[in-house]
This record gives structure tokens, C-alpha cells and sequence, in this order.
């Protein structure tokens, strides 16, 4: 009796032992696959607090918290089970899909920095002067969301690809929650800057104030850093993507070249080498990125561009008549 006991317990610790390592391997890979996915996470967390510039203070928070909940049922209720099935019995497909997400990256990154260039972007903004309604708001994050989302869920997917069925659904699972949480915390947090400031500036301590004083002024500055290195990931993200998913449909030639250059950046500076070999692989993937990007969105302008001129003349068409 006393011998079976022992056995059954060594049987539980073994158990315990091995879901332990399997709780740690799926938390690896959950890691690895979000880090994968930084930089959408970046651009997510970037674009978000401006869907609720010019709404009431009180309304912030309860307009994000909707939008974490549309976020949260694009990836779990349509994204996940999409390509997981997608990855079940079309795992081919995943590549070109992938690179489709990529281009649109870098379309993304291309295109902030030709409305940052040519100031296109401002002049958009000053043109929409009353602020839509909160449904509206939500309903334009939430689909805006749904391709960001997409992005990051099938960036983590190709991380774990080779994870069993299961452990992939967990693995992902985890992702979805875990950066819905950090991005929309993150966004709650900075749209409430300015409200903590103010209330800190009016403090009668002279430090206190000071740092309320900072935070205010310091939140223009922090959307602005956070979108200029949410547009670098993009175009760093979207072109690692087109870069690895080329070679992997059989085209090497870049790849080999920017492994080429990693691999003489490592070997030349020593001890520094990995450092730079990552730096030249990233500088290439994000030059990749601006000019596929770049390319989108000469062709996308010219496209607008004609069907604006075709709007004017079936417009003066009208008026002859």
C-alpha cells in the first residue's frame, strides 16, 4: 500500500514536473511570438490615443475600454480561428499571406512618411473639425484594429508554427490577451497624462507641481516619439517579413545579400559583431520595406489621383448637359 502511494506520488511529480515545463515552454514561445509582433504593437499603441482627441476627459477611458473589447473579440472570436484552421490544413498559405501583411506594413510606414514629407496628413486632420460620435469612434478603431490584430496573430502563428495544435491555440490565446492588455493599458495611461499633470500641477508642492508641469508638456512629445518609432518598426517588420518570406518561396537573392552583410558586419567588428550584424539586417529589412512601401504608395496616389480626375470630368460631363 505504502509502496503504491509512493509510486502514485513520484507518477504526480512527474506529471507536475512536466506540465511545469510545458506552462514555461508555452510562456517562451507566447514571448517570442510577442516580441516577434513589437512592431505592429508599437503602431497599435501609437494610433490609438487619437481616435479620443477632443472627446471629455470622462469619456477617455470608457471610449478605450470599448475599443480593447473590439480588439480583443477580433482576435480570439474571428482572427484565431481563422488561422489556426488556416494553419491546419493550408499551412502553404501562410507565407504568402504573411507577406501580403508585410506590404501592408510597409505601405502603412511609407505612407506616414509621405503625409509627414508633404504634410498631407495635417491638412486631413484640419479638415475634420467636429469630432465623429463614440460610436462611430469605436466602430473605426475597432476596423481599423481588426488589420493590426490580424497582423500581430499572424506573426506570432509563424513564430510557433512548428508547436502542436494545442499548444499553438494556447500560445496565441496568451499573445491575444497579453497585448491587448499592455496596448490598451498603455494608451489608457497616456491619454490620462494629461488629466494626472494638471492635477499634480496644482498641488502646493513646488516638486509635485513641477512634475505635473512635465507630464503635460511631456505628452505631445511621447505620441510624437511613439509614432515615429512605431512608422520605423513598420517599415522594419514589413520588410524582415518580405525579406524571410521571399527566400522561403524560393527567391534567395536578397536574403543572401543582407545575410552577406551580417555576416561581414559580425566578422569585422568582433566583439561588437552581433550588434552590428543585427543593425545592418535591420537597416536592410526597413529599406526594403520604404521602397515596396514607397511603391504602394505611388501606385495607391496614382490610382486616387484617376479616379479624382475621371469624378471631375463625369462631374463637368454633367454640367454640359
Amino acid at each position: 500500500m505504502a509502496g503504491g502511494l509512493v509510486a502514485l506520488l513520484d507518477d504526480v511529480a512527474v506529471l507536475a514536473r512536466a506540465a511545469a515545463a510545458s506552462v514555461d515552454d508555452i510562456g517562451a514561445a507566447a514571448a517570442r511570438a510577442g516580441v516577434k509582433a513589437a512592431g505592429v504593437v508599437v503602431d497599435d499603441t501609437a494610433v490609438t490615443p487619437q481616435y479620443v482627441q477632443g472627446i471629455a476627459a470622462q469619456r477617455e477611458v470608457p471610449i478605450i475600454r470599448r475599443i480593447a473589447v473590439g480588439s480583443l473579440r477580433n482576435k480570439l472570436l474571428v482572427i484565431l480561428p481563422a488561422i489556426l484552421l488556416l494553419s491546419e490544413f493550408l499551412p502553404d498559405l501562410l507565407t504568402p499571406i504573411l507577406m501580403l501583411g508585410g506590404t501592408y506594413l510597409c505601405y502603412e510606414g511609407a505612407e506616414k512618411l509621405w503625409h509627414r514629407v508633404t504634410g498631407h496628413g495635417d491638412a486631413d486632420a484640419a479638415q475634420d473639425a467636429a469630432p465623429p460620435d463614440e460610436d462611430t469612434i469605436v466602430k473605426g478603431a475597432v476596423r481599423t484594429d481588426f488589420i493590426l490584430s490580424a497582423e500581430i496573430m499572424v506573426i506570432s502563428l509563424d513564430e510557433v508554427a512548428d508547436e502542436a495544435f494545442l499548444s499553438r491555440a494556447i500560445i496565441l490565446v496568451v499573445v491575444a490577451l497579453a497585448i491587448t492588455v499592455l496596448v490598451y493599458g498603455v494608451v489608457a495611461l497616456i491619454v490620462k497624462m494629461d488629466d494626472v499633470g494638471l492635477s499634480l500641477a496644482q498641488r502646493d508642492s513646488a516638486g509635485t507641481a513641477k512634475l505635473g508641469r512635465g507630464l503635460v508638456q511631456g505628452m505631445p512629445k511621447l505620441l510624437s516619439a511613439l509614432t515615429v518609432i512605431g512608422t520605423a518598426a513598420m517599415l522594419w517588420v514589413g520588410g524582415h517579413i518580405l525579406l524571410v518570406g521571399s527566400d522561403d518561396l524560393g527567391f534567395h537573392p536578397l536574403y543572401d545579400a543582407v545575410h552577406h552583410l551580417e555576416e561581414a558586419a559580425h566578422d569585422a567588428l568582433g566583439a561588437v559583431g552581433g550588434v552590428a550584424g543585427w543593425l545592418v539586417n535591420t537597416a536592410a529589412s526597413a529599406l526594403l520595406g520604404l521602397l515596396v512601401g514607397g511603391l504602394v504608395v505611388a501606385v495607391m496616389t496614382l490610382v486616387h489621383r484617376r479616379k479624382g480626375h475621371a469624378e471631375a470630368h463625369e462631374r463637368r460631363t454633367r454640367g454640359d448637359r
